[in-house]
């Protein structure tokens, strides 16, 4: 898509001037005061002082003082339906909390998707995230189409959105978790992720929308779904996901049924490498972390979800020390209930210092993993992700002069360490998101009250069996 033209043919333009910026690019450049030209839908101009004079076709001016600007932020695991079961399993770990939820998570369809996603989207895209991912992989016979539904609701949102079409062929009288009637066969379900993909997937340099494959975890999914699907993948060009090495049970269960660890497990079936990444890692040796920064496979880190499940801690400094990619997720919201993504970056910092120490992670760091490091993991780091002329205009203004950080210096700092900072403006793809911290595109109320009519009609469809 070119840049948006004004009626008499000229690329209209917005300005944001006299904030701080950090661009998150390769030197970590940062403003104490800047400006960012936003031309159509691609980053015009970065630099210190006000904007350059003499610009035309000039739609906007945004005086941004007592503001930090900086590139989106990415998410990069989700699963948007738990939308619909946050609180629920609340001292329970990942097994207990997939048995305790499944029974109510196979009874979802269209339109409780739909609702679900709605919220999802509208809760991250209100805090500062730009680029949004959904891992979908419970698909009910006879339910409609579900990622059709995520897809409408991101459209509508006005997010970019990377939806991985997930799949289960392993149900309970095959060893699984899920009950058998959630689940496909094998082939049904590489027969749906390529008509995903035929239907949905764009390649172009901006789009607002790439399809991933993503068969959900080793212990709900076949070898030869896991197999056939990295091979599908690569036929289409398209990226691929799934949740690994996320807890000690896991581990236990690769080594009993395919006589190897989980990261082995992974490379006999094709998936290692550069155009693959995966959901927590957060029990991975040495021997594992090499594996990933060999073949180039990304990690989603969710600090969050993974110590309200009590999964343990993942080895983010030492995967980044050793160059794996690595960005952050928010996890599906019945294991993260506040949903949101700038929430990550304080919390990573948080519990990797008490891992680790003061050294294992510093605030530019946790946000490079929120924006740069989710860009670099879903393929996308020479489009989105930093602030640099020619890349996608994909950015947020955070207000940083009220009460909650109005004693701290550093910018950066405030954001990552301070309250949750208010959002003044995100743009997306050039376009206006997000204003002084409410959604633009979508009605916040109507998603709260069309969520929760939907977590009713789930609960009491789940309640009757």
């Amino acid at each position: 898509m070119a840049a948006s033209p004004a009626p008499d043919g000229a690329t209209t333009r917005i300005i944001i001037e006299n904030c701080a910026i950090a661009t998150v690019d390769a030197h970590d450049t940062e403003y104490a005061s800047g400006h960012v030209v936003v031309a159509g839908n691609r980053i015009e101009s970065v630099g210190p002082g006000a904007a350059p004079e003499g610009l035309g076709d000039v739609v906007r001016r945004v005086d941004g003082t007592g503001h930090l600007l900086t590139p989106g932020l990415v998410n990069t695991h989700h699963h948007f339906y738990q939308w619909l079961t946050r609180g629920l399993a609340q001292d329970a770990n990942l097994f207990d909390w997939l048995v305790a939820l499944y029974p109510t998570w196979s009874r979802i369809d269209e339109e409780m998707v739909y609702a679900a996603a709605r919220g999802s989207l509208a809760m991250m895209v209100r805090g500062g995230v730009t680029t949004a991912m959904d891992h979908h992989y419970v698909f009910p016979r006879g339910t409609g189409d579900l990622l059709g539904a995520e897809i409408r609701a991101a459209r509508e949102t006005g997010v970019r959105f990377s939806p991985t079409r997930g799949s289960m062929d392993r149900g309970k009288s095959a060893g699984g978790l899920p009950p058998d009637f959630a689940v496909e066969t094998t082939e049904a379900a590489l027969i749906a992720t390529e008509e995903a993909i035929d239907t949905h997937h764009d390649a172009s340099f901006d789009s607002m929308l790439r399809v991933g494959v993503a068969p959900c975890s080793p212990f709900s999914v076949s070898t030869d779904l896991l197999r056939e699907a990295a091979v599908l993948a690569r036929r289409k060009g398209v990226r691929l996901h799934t949740h690994g090495s996320e807890t000690v049970e896991e581990e236990q269960f690769c080594k009993e049924l395919f006589g190897m660890g989980p990261t082995d497990y992974f490379e006999s079936t094709g998936w290692l490498g550069d155009d693959v990444w995966m959901a927590h890692c957060v029990h991975m040796n040495d021997a594992d972390i090499q594996a990933f920064a060999r073949t180039g496979t990304g990690v989603a880190h969710c600090p969050s979800s993974n110590a309200r499940l009590a999964a343990g801690t993942a080895r983010i400094p030492e995967m980044r020390k050793a160059g794996v990619p690595v960005g952050l997720g928010v996890d599906g919201t019945a294991s993260n209930e506040s949903g949101e993504l700038h929430t990550e970056l304080r919390n990573a910092l948080l519990v990797h210092r008490l891992a680790g120490g003061e050294g294992a992670l510093n605030v530019r760091q946790a946000l490079r993993l929120g924006t740069h490091g989710g860009a670099r993991v879903l393929g996308r780091a020479e489009e989105i992700g930093s602030l640099e002329a020619g890349k996608l205009a994909d950015l947020v203004l955070w207000k940083l002069d009220g009460l909650g950080h109005s004693t701290i210096a550093d910018p950066v700092a405030a954001l990552v360490l301070g309250a949750a900072a208010p959002v003044t403006l995100s743009l997306i793809n050039g376009r206006p998101v997000v204003e002084d911290g409410r959604l633009v595109t979508v009605d916040e109320d109507t998603i709260a009250r069309e969520a929760r009519q939907e977590a009713r009609r789930l609960a009491h469809i789940a309640a009757e069996g």
